[in-house]
């Protein structure tokens, strides 16, 4: 599963949803990815802002690079993408897992908007499982790696792999899978999908939650995981993990952001449509979770 080459990789850390957005390159002055940027989103007043995307702009400029690709693990919970933001200020093309229509069709019918087409048209490129594709000289692949969300990817890039949700730190652990679709025992099998490529394979988390007495961090290796990671290091089967699992998610509070970002994330970072007075309105439904 794993290409011969070895990307260079930039990390820019949001502590306000703990995610961690990366560029992917292959030389300076090359050609570039974007995996899971962030919109600044303040829910108290309503405000969104590109502090964050910015960041990611100044950091492709400075380096002279060409960005091919956005790429979005799954239609996030905890944040606001900025693809949208980007593709205008960079270029590339945004994609994500083929999946994605399930959660497409499943959000659209909680939020009953009518703009929302469940067939993935929204975002420019749509991953198969297994897929090939290319960041400049760069080889990469999208894994399929859903139970977090359906529609979760992977993206394999020489010696690292962008693994989303999927997993997190070792002394984290893994990912919840009570979202509508989610599945504990296809996330444990995603999870040993991941952990069979070679140990020293790069992971590259999409969030990290540090607990006490540790900043935050995002990089780890598939032997590290496999030796410490709390929920589904070696030896843990899997009806161990899926009972952890459905115990501990029953115990978890919805994600703050959850109602604000999957309708947009579902539209591929952009806004709901705009009314007759020119403003668009995120729709929060009442007892419908």
């Amino acid at each position: 599963m794993a290409a011969t080459n070895n990307p260079l990789v930039e990390p820019f850390f949001d502590p306000t949803t703990g995610t961690v957005t990366y560029v992917v390159y292959d030389r300076d002055g090359g050609r570039a990815a974007i995996v899971d940027p962030v919109l600044d989103y303040d829910p108290k007043a309503g405000r969104t802002c590109t502090a964050s995307a910015d960041k990611v702009v100044d950091l492709v400029m400075a380096k002279e690079l060409t960005v091919d690709w956005i790429l979005e693990t799954h239609a996030h919970a905890d944040h606001l993408s900025a693809a949208q933001y980007l593709k205008k200020h960079l270029g590339g093309r945004v994609a994500i897992g083929e999946r994605i229509r399930e959660v497409q069709h499943t959000f659209k019918r909680l939020y009953n908007v009518d703009d929302v087409r469940a067939d993935g048209t929204a975002f420019d490129h749509l991953f198969a499982d297994g897929e090939a594709f290319s960041i400049g000289e760069l080889e990469a692949r999208a894994v399929h790696v859903g139970g977090h969300t359906p529609a979760d990817m992977a993206y394999l890039v020489g010696d690292a792999a962008f693994v989303g949700d999927t997993m997190f730190m070792p002394d984290v652990g893994t990912a919840r899978a009570d979202f509508p679709g989610g599945d504990a025992r296809a996330l444990y099998r995603s999870l040993r999908r991941l952990l069979e490529l070679p140990g020293d394979t790069r992971i590259f988390v999409c969030h990290d939650y540090p607990p006490a007495g540790r900043g935050p961090q995002w990089q780890t290796t598939v032997s590290e995981q496999r030796r410490a990671n709390i929920h589904v290091h070696d030896g843990v089967t899997e009806e161990c993990f899926v009972r952890m699992r459905e115990e501990r998610d029953a115990t978890l509070d919805a994600p703050v952001l959850l109602l604000p970002s999957i309708q947009v994330n579902i539209r591929a970072g952009h806004p709901p449509p705009a009314e007759a007075n020119g403003v668009s309105y995120l729709k929060i439904p009442l007892n419908a979770l």
